[in-house]
């Protein structure tokens, strides 16, 4: 696996992680502990909503998508963390079954002024379901390492 660090991205550079399905379980389970409202929660409840069926918590597909971006190696090596993200929109609801993979843009790269041994990194975010379609989207500022 490739080891990337802030002076390896570029503008314009794409990625593509793996898939993953998420089941009814995991969001019912999630939803329990984190955002419990009855269309998260309740299948039967949920067919009375508007979304007509239990969706995910888009909290829950915010840390989703994550776990197939680490798992993709891209921010392994040289992440520091996150100072947050921007323009961060649900596009549509995500069911049990669904499966999903993100791609990630970058936009900018910025080495720090004042600590010479990192920066920050934006990138644009969008998780994808088995249709093509996307549910979500963001824009991430990353807090990386340059190369040792």
């Amino acid at each position: 696996m490739t080891d990337y660090y802030l002076d390896d991205f570029k503008p314009g550079d794409t990625f593509t992680t793996g898939s993953a399905s998420i089941s009814e379980r995991e969001i019912v389970d999630f939803a329990l502990a984190y955002d419990p409202q009855p269309f998260h929660t309740d299948p039967a409840a949920a067919k009375a909503t508007i979304y007509g069926g239990l969706i995910a918590s888009g909290f829950q597909t915010i840390a989703f998508g994550f776990r197939l971006i680490w798992d993709s190696g891209v921010l392994r090596a040289a992440s520091m963390g996150s100072p947050g993200f921007d323009e961060l929109r649900w596009l549509k609801p995500v069911r049990p079954g669904d499966t999903l993979h993100v791609e990630m843009e970058v936009k900018e790269v910025r080495v720090s002024q004042s600590k010479p041994d990192r920066g920050i990194m934006r990138a644009f975010y969008r998780y994808v379901n088995q249709s093509g379609e996307d549910v979500l989207s963001y824009t991430a500022m990353h807090l990386l390492r340059r190369r040792p």
